[in-house]
């Protein structure tokens, strides 16, 4: 399943809402930004210097365009649509470094993180481990007439 760069930036600038909890999660690391989402983006794909050094450069400079946050204070309109733009933005030049057999990668990995946060939005995907049965308090009994 191949799902438009709109659809996948979207997920990504949604996901920019949780950046002020994961940053105070994560003090000291950048990630919270946009880094982190690009790192799991790539899970799986082994990049060459070159394209290492070129990703790095993305993920700065995308970064550095986000527009400023305030923790608590949920993202304008505007900054959400300036967000997804950057991150469109974003995914089409790392994509744009990669061979073909990586981009397979990459997209596998975009549409696995566009699924987990529908899933999310949806209130929460699948359980870790399956639930138990619920056990009824009191045998069931089946119903019979009372005996005049």
């Amino acid at each position: 399943m191949r799902f438009s760069p709109l659809a996948i930036a979207a997920m990504l600038a949604v996901s920019l809402t949780a950046a002020p909890a994961l940053s105070a999660q994560n003090p000291g690391g950048g990630q919270g930004r946009g880094g982190g989402m690009q790192a799991r983006a790539l899970q799986g794909i082994t990049l060459t210097p070159t394209q290492q050094a070129q990703v790095d450069t993305i993920t700065a400079a995308a970064r550095a365009m986000m527009p400023a946050r305030t923790p608590g204070v949920p993202m304008s309109e505007a900054d959400r649509t300036a967000a997804m733009n950057i991150m469109m933005g974003s995914v089409q030049d790392v994509r744009g470094i990669l061979t073909p057999d990586q981009q397979k990668v990459y997209d596998k990995n975009l549409a696995a993180m566009q699924q987990q946060m529908q899933q999310r939005m949806q209130g929460g995907g699948p359980p870790a481990t399956p639930a138990a049965p619920a056990t009824p308090a009191t045998p069931a009994t089946p119903a019979t007439p009372a005996k005049p």
